[in-house]
């Protein structure tokens, strides 16, 4: 195997490619070595979750929720994370931990080649720092040189590492490499008696990767690729915030392959549902990305990464930049970052020079790019007319003398008898309901009440205060509900969307900050062939529920 430096966007890491033996005279239609077309459609949302959270609005140091910082995808050196992180694993991104472990599936012969690109944040403290003696420098918490402020806090510095090896070696026994970051700095004069340092500590690494038949009716390979810290010299009552210097921040990967196919593992087919529910997933969750083109429920490329996505995600094309909150609405923080007073926007330019960007990228956007924020139609469809009932029509009534018995009802009338049809007389007013008010009308919201609004499930009336235990849907269905599977719920709502669908709104029972969920009005959402009644809203005996999933 050859070894060699490489990344992108100049980034160190190592990129290790196999041997494929010497060139020949006519070159190949692709470059197995590299990564497939798919990856350069993913790293828009790569680079989503590579810094999600990194600063939030108001973007300013002094802001609480800037003080606490790194919540997605950190790995700790080992010691730290087992005596302060959780004592059990789960799929959750959002803990610390010193591991991360994707299984995947895939389809391709034993000459594939898989691709892997490690990507996290290594944490670079900036240090401000004041001339104290002759050559004698000390941090300060900020300092002025010219007009211009400076504080110290901890930015980031980008890192890779690229990989790719056949599949047929991973089949052959697990694979291994190692990464390593030496500790750094740089000095960055601002003037005779002010200075900026940059330091780094040492970050160290172990990435496995290994593949194995999967338990299918076809051939497919189960893919595993785990992510270790390696660090063990950091001690165990290390403050967080100096232990995540030691970190590797916001982990993923994007895995691809040339001359195969992954699997969903949200939205499997038939035959590979048992081996995807059997892939275990530590810390992170793979999903389908890149391109939606191939029809077939599969993909070139995946994104395994500690925030939990569906699959083929994507970024807004009317996002005109990155606001480190990809779950927030563009529009509102663009809006709220123009409220800033300048004193606050100085702060925010003095924190970070990401942050420096926003400020002035918002300040700059221009009408036309607010406009389209403000909202887009994905998809257009006809808006249906209601068509009026048609009138009654005429009946048939025979004539007949006082006394006479009328002739039966299965009798035709005689072509000579006495029977005659009415004369149309004016039609009775119409008893029907007036058509329901479009959705787009204020007069909708007020016929709709999601307080008194009930659906029958299973026989049961479910409405406001119905308990309900929640079974989200196996295929289809949205990627964070799997993980409410079997939990119970209070019923807040019946709410009906613009295709007259009703949707239940519930808050966990056992969810700590329920009370405080329900003050703000923040709900799950789930449909009426979600859930289970365990107990309707008037106290009555629950049906027999459906076997669970």
């Amino acid at each position: 195997m050859r070894c060699g430096k490489g990344g992108r966007r100049g980034h160190g890491g190592a990129l290790v490619i196999p041997d494929l033996g010497t060139e020949s005279a006519t070159a190949p239609a692709a470059d197995p070595a590299a990564p497939p077309p798919g990856f350069a459609a993913a790293l828009a949302v790569a680079d989503a979750v590579l810094y999600e959270g990194y600063l939030l609005y108001p973007y300013r140091r002094s802001s609480g929720k800037n003080r606490v910082r790194w919540q997605f995808g950190v790995l700790m050196p080992r010691p730290w994370a087992e005596a302060n992180g959780l004592p059990t694993p789960t799929v959750a991104g959002s803990s610390d931990s010193w591991r991360q472990q994707t299984e995947c599936l895939v389809e391709a012969s034993p000459g594939a080649v898989v691709h892997v690109r490690l990507r996290f944040l290594h944490l670079q403290h900036r240090s401000v720092r004041r001339r104290v003696g002759q050559d004698e420098f000390a941090e300060v918490d900020e300092a002025w040189s010219g007009d211009r402020r400076y504080l110290t806090f901890d930015e980031a510095v980008e890192r890779e590492v690229d990989l790719a090896v056949e599949l047929a070696e991973l089949t052959a026994g697990p694979w291994r490499h190692e990464v390593v970051w030496p500790a750094a700095e740089s000095v960055e004069p601002l003037d005779r008696d002010t200075r900026i340092a940059r330091c780094q500590q040492p970050v160290s690494g172990l990435i496995h990767l290994s593949a194995r038949a999967a338990d299918t009716p076809f051939p497919a390979w189960r893919l595993r690729l785990v992510t270790e810290n390696t660090a063990t010299d950091l001690a165990t009552d290390t403050p967080r915030p100096l232990a995540l210097r030691r970190a590797l921040l916001a982990t993923h990967s994007l895995l691809g392959v040339r001359g195969g196919r992954f699997l969903s593992l949200l939205d499997p087919p038939a035959w590979a549902e048992p081996a995807a529910r059997a892939c275990e997933n530590l810390h992170t969750f793979p999903v389908l990305a890149g391109a939606d083109d191939r029809g077939d429920g599969g993909g070139d490329v995946v994104l395994s990464a500690p925030i939990i996505l569906h699959d083929h995600p994507g970024v807004a094309p009317e996002s005109p930049g990155d606001l480190f909150d990809a779950t927030e609405i563009d529009e509102i923080l663009s809006l709220r970052t123009l409220t800033l007073t300048e004193e606050e926007k100085r702060e925010a330019r003095a924190t970070d020079p990401r942050a420096a960007e926003i400020i002035d990228r918002v300040e700059l956007i221009p009408d036309d790019v607010f406009a389209r924020l403000h909202g887009a139609v994905r998809s257009l469809r006809p808006v249906p007319v209601p068509v009026p009932a048609p009138a009654p029509a005429p009946v048939a009534v025979a004539a007949r003398t006082p006394g006479a018995q009328p002739p039966p009802a299965s009798s035709p009338a005689a072509p000579n008898s006495s029977a005659r049809l009415p004369r149309p007389s004016a039609p009775e007013p119409s008893m029907a309901r007036p058509p329901a008010p479009a959705w787009w009308d204020p007069e909708a919201d007020a016929a709709v009440s999601p307080d008194r609004e009930s659906v029958v499930v299973d026989g049961a009336r479910v409405a406001k205060g119905s308990r309900v235990r929640l079974r989200p849907r196996g295929r289809g269905g949205d990627a964070q509900d799997m993980f409410l599977d079997g939990r119970e719920a209070i019923v807040e709502g019946v709410f009906r969307d613009v295709d007259d669908a009703r949707h239940l709104a519930v808050i966990l029972v056992d969810d700590p900050g329920a009370d405080l969920h329900r003050w703000y009005g923040r709900h799950y959402y789930f449909a009426p062939d979600e859930v289970q009644v365990v107990l309707p809203p008037d106290g009555g005996a629950a049906p027999a529920g459906r076997p669970a999933r």
